[in-house]
């Protein structure tokens, strides 16, 4: 990290920190046009984003020459553009993996990027702005900067309430995070009802039984697990199971399909349905919680422990994780064996078995 000396710049031009706006006294060596008060908020930077995006800012942030024609400066603002929104793409996915890894830190100076990059594209009152906001909030909830998230959280609130033409899926995320933010402070009462409407929007988006509706009910079962309400929370437990493993039986029976059917090569990968990173991650990140209430649960329930078990090795399959789809596979394995011969599924056979194979290859 190469240092400078504010005092060597240009009369009024002041090098500001990437994170906080502060005097700047270190330069990225990488872009040179990334400026940090102080190398903590380098590396936060560096881990959380930087890395990925070094080297794009570089044409945003150095003097272009000026154009001859007008029409030269119209393709050069274009391409300012596209690589503003090109760079929005790559802030936000990387917060929201930093979110779903629970690295709550991690996801501020990416989220807070992302949301620079949407306001200079975008501008101040639109509703790109949104996804941003809730990650945003959600991270702040995370870390327990409850004041912070909520303000995110009004933020969003107010621009979806002045959008007309806002997506469900927009207002399932915006009430998702409401849920969390009052299941952080307590209010378990007003956080069942935007999970509620979380659960709503998800599923007149895309229908009461997708993937899109799990996270609202993950999240109300935990809400009557915290209550003692067990019953409650183990059937939307059970009802978050059943979803992703129908879910994913249905992309394994695809992939197993078409890798040994000799019409495969009429399948094009465009046409193939598959997990994007963030449901993959949010899929993780909600059946481990469940199988771990299986596993610590006072009394097991064979069946149900089988369910989350064959979910999850799915789930590590289709992911190609092998050695975490090994690892469940062994514990699947056990599991079935308390279970009577007819209750063990030929789905559940057909995927120890392929699973042997993998391991048979190495």
């Amino acid at each position: 990290m190469a240092a400078v000396n504010p005092l060597s710049n240009p009369k009024g031009v002041k090098l500001q920190c990437e994170l906080c706006n502060s005097p700047a006294y270190l330069q990225c060596p990488g872009c040179k046009v990334t400026y940090y008060c102080d190398s903590d908020h380098q590396q936060a930077d560096w881990v959380s984003v930087h890395e990925k995006i070094c080297q794009l800012l570089i044409p945003l942030r150095i003097a272009h020459p000026f154009g001859s024609s007008a029409e030269e400066r119209a393709h050069h603002l274009e391409q300012l553009l596209q690589r503003k929104k090109h760079l929005i793409d790559i802030t936000l996915k990387e917060a929201q993996k930093h979110l779903y890894g629970g690295w709550h830190a991690d996801v501020i100076p990416a989220a807070m990027h992302s949301l620079s990059f949407t306001i200079d594209v975008f501008g101040l009152a639109t509703v790109e702005l949104v996804p941003a906001y809730l990650i945003l909030a959600e991270a702040n909830i995370g870390l327990g900067h409850l004041p912070q998230a909520e303000e995110y959280l009004s933020q969003a609130y107010w621009t979806v309430l002045k959008t007309t033409d806002c997506s469900n899926a927009i207002r399932s995320k915006l009430h998702r995070n409401l849920g969390l933010l009052y299941s952080a402070k307590g209010e378990f009462e007003e956080s069942l009802r935007h999970f509620s409407n979380d659960v709503y929007f998800a599923s007149e988006m895309a229908g009461t039984n997708h993937i899109s509706v799990t996270g609202g009910y993950f999240h109300m079962a935990n809400i009557f697990f915290r209550q003692n309400k067990m019953d409650i929370a183990d059937s939307l437990y059970t009802e978050v199971t059943d979803i992703w493993h129908a879910h994913l039986r249905k992309l394994l029976n695809v992939q197993v399909y078409e890798s040994s059917s000799i019409m495969s090569s009429l399948f094009h990968e465009k046409d193939q349905e598959s997990l994007d990173e963030n449901q993959e991650a949010e899929a993780l990140q909600i059946l481990s919680a469940i199988c771990d209430i299986r596993e610590q649960a006072p009394k097991k329930d064979p069946a149900k422990m089988t369910h989350i078990l064959h979910t999850l090795t799915m789930l590590h399959f289709l992911a190609m994780d092998w050695p975490k789809a090994e690892e469940l596979s062994k514990k699947l394995l056990l599991a079935t064996q308390q279970l009577p011969k007819e209750k063990i599924s030929d789905d559940m056979a057909v995927l120890l078995r392929l699973i042997e194979l993998k391991h048979a290859t190495k």
